[in-house]
């Protein structure tokens, strides 16, 4: 019963919640007691993140069934049931907000706004092409915020910037590594098909197992990914001259963490054409060495640069 549960709740993806981190890294609030709330923020966000993946397994335990890969996960495969899992969703969402609450009241808020917005993402905006990723990002910008003003650190627009760039590259990659899954199982399909023309009748098609895949198409996806991409690595450069931050920080050595930036971007754009990757990012870090090498080393160098 216990692995069917470890899956359930997606441990793996708690490395998103680091974004969480950020805050207190780029502020050089990094005494203990800073270091402590970041960490129980993270504890809530890593807790509230796994009930709401339980919330959409539950939500979309049919369309899981029918699909070629999430059949197999707990819900859908009936290795936990409907009843046993709405009792560990109410228990997580209880853990998450008393810890957010041992933090602050700011955390408490945005792990309620993180949870609300995820229920408005599984219910509806998840089958509205672009604000489907722009939803997947704003949980990010949610982090972000529990990590600085959750913390009482002032929110820096860079690191804003930077963030929602990253996020909706990550987004929008991972929208077409589900588009090239799902084409390979149904079958091609047009670009861009017709509202009109489009078949609702099929069995496993791409408008089965996730609807705004239709609105999708691989050239669309790839000029969303090249753009965010492009944007990410100007806001990040820019970041790391301007006047502001090497005022802030005491020195102008931030822009030689700018290439592991470039690299880690360029890396996951090869993933995700040659090796059929994008769809999870966190397993896709773990399982790639020269993506991993490359974050550990952004983050040692940021760290060597700010100390």
């Amino acid at each position: 019963m216990l692995q069917p549960i470890f899956k359930l709740l997606r441990p793996h993806q708690y490395i998103k919640n680091g974004f969480v981190f950020l805050g207190p890294v780029f502020a050089h609030a990094w005494e203990g007691e800073t270091l402590l709330a970041a960490t129980l923020a993270f504890l809530a966000f890593c807790a509230m993140a796994s009930a709401v993946y339980v919330l959409n397994d539950i939500l979309d335990v049919e369309a899981d069934r029918r699909h070629p890969t999430k059949c197999r996960r707990p819900l859908a495969s009936g290795a936990i049931g409907i009843p046993a899992a709405r009792i560990i969703l109410s228990v997580l969402v209880v853990l998450a907000l008393a810890l957010g609450l041992l933090v602050s009241a700011w955390v408490t808020g945005l792990l309620a706004g993180y949870l609300v917005l995820n229920i408005a993402y599984s219910l509806a905006l998840k089958h509205v092409v672009i604000l489907d990723v722009f939803s997947i990002a704003g949980g990010f910008m949610l982090r972000i915020l529990a990590g600085t003003l959750g913390l009482g650190i002032e929110p820096s627009q860079w690191l804003l910037l930077c963030g929602l760039m990253l996020t909706l590259f990550l987004g929008f990659a991972k929208r077409r590594s589900e588009l090239a899954e799902t084409a390979v199982t149904a079958g091609p399909a047009p670009a861009d098909p017709a509202p009109e023309s489009r078949d609702d009748s099929r069995g496993d098609t791409r408008g089965d197992t996730r609807r705004v895949l239709d609105d999708y198409s691989t050239a669309l996806l790839d000029q969303f990914i090249a753009i965010s991409a492009a944007c990410t690595v100007i806001a990040y450069g820019l970041y790391t001259v301007s006047p502001e931050v090497i005022a802030l920080h005491g020195t102008d050595e931030l822009i030689y963490t700018l290439p592991f930036v470039i690299y880690g971007i360029f890396r996951y754009l090869y993933l995700l054409h040659f090796r059929g990757r994008g769809g999870d990012t966190s397993r896709d870090l773990f399982t790639d060495a020269h993506l991993l090498v490359t974050v550990v080393a952004w983050l040692g160098v940021t760290l060597a640069v700010l100390s």
